[in-house]
């Protein structure tokens, strides 16, 4: 194959990582707003748990973990990174029950947004950390909307989420392919069985509740991992990064369509603080990384 036709090819294969990460975000989006229109009948503790269990159970028959050849040291780091995702679902689905869907995703969006500004190396970052503030202390003007509970559920979502990225490079060089996220999901099952059981325990007898929590598992956690896992094979990360920024305002447009939830212009104007600081802190990672480093001074001199 020609030059020419090499970069035609990576071009088309850019795209459809693109397509696929922008579809994983949709589908993450959609599912959260078809669990939200459940919570009168189940409840939110208890979708959580079906997406825990439905999204464990498919994974595990797709990867079909292996328990031995892992040592202590393994199953520690994995127990982390299980906690941290159940913690992030359960409060999450707890936020959405309280407050706009939107609204939830974009405070929820502060803990990668935090992880990326702690691990930043220059002072010009302070910018994004300030718009960032910005577009959450906007959320406070935001009329008839905000509910503090909600708005803590959030925050706690967000603090399991950048807790989940800072154990995932851990978890996933002691555990290949899936096998993390699969058991992830089982721990957290059997974790929230009994509160599950003694609050909701009726409802679990219902076979449609079962097939709903099927559809929110695959569309909240099977079908957007297996798109971001093919989409990383040929994107790089910054763009994938910023990409994945689009979360806030893919939530507020899929609540709208789905639950008519309207955001005020304060909340948008949040949104968009948060989606940009987001952006902004990426982007600047990125350049940062393409710069080339200092060259060493001659010889003989300081």
């Amino acid at each position: 194959m020609n030059r020419g036709g090499a970069d035609r090819a990576w071009g088309n294969s850019r795209r459809a990582a693109i397509g696929m990460v922008l579809a994983g975000i949709a589908t993450v989006q959609l599912g959260a707003v078809f669990a939200k229109s459940l919570f009168q009948e189940a409840g939110p503790l208890t979708m959580a748990w079906l997406r825990l269990t439905t999204a464990g159970l498919v994974l595990t028959l797709i990867a079909r973990p292996r328990l031995r050849g892992h040592s202590r040291r393994d199953w520690l780091v994995l127990l982390g990174y299980a906690a941290s995702l159940a913690g992030m679902n359960v409060t999450f689905y707890q936020s959405m029950a309280r407050i706009p869907v939107g609204m939830a995703v974009t405070i929820e969006f502060l803990g990668p947004l935090t992880v990326a500004l702690a691990t930043g190396r220059r002072a010009r970052e302070l910018i994004w950390a300030l718009l960032a503030a910005g577009g959450v202390a906007l959320l406070g003007w935001s009329p008839g909307s905000l509910n503090w509970a909600g708005v803590g559920f959030a925050l706690l979502a967000g603090a399991g989420w950048a807790c989940y990225i800072l154990v995932g490079p851990a978890t996933g060089r002691r555990w290949p392919g899936v096998e993390a996220v699969a058991w992830a999901n089982l721990a957290g099952s059997i974790a929230l069985l009994a509160p599950v059981l003694i609050s909701h325990g009726q409802v679990l007898a219902r076979p449609g509740v079962w097939l709903a929590g099927l559809g929110v598992g695959l569309l909240n956690s099977v079908i957007p991992y297996s798109l971001e896992i093919q989409a990383l094979r040929s994107l790089e990360k910054h763009i994938f990064s910023i990409l994945m920024s689009l979360e806030p305002a893919m939530a507020g447009l899929a609540a709208w369509l789905v639950l008519r939830e309207r955001l005020s212009g304060v909340d948008l104007l949040a949104m968009a603080c948060v989606v940009t600081a987001s952006v902004g802190v990426t982007w600047s990672a990125a350049r940062d990384r393409r710069r080339p480093p200092p060259a060493a001074p001659p010889e003989g001199q300081d």
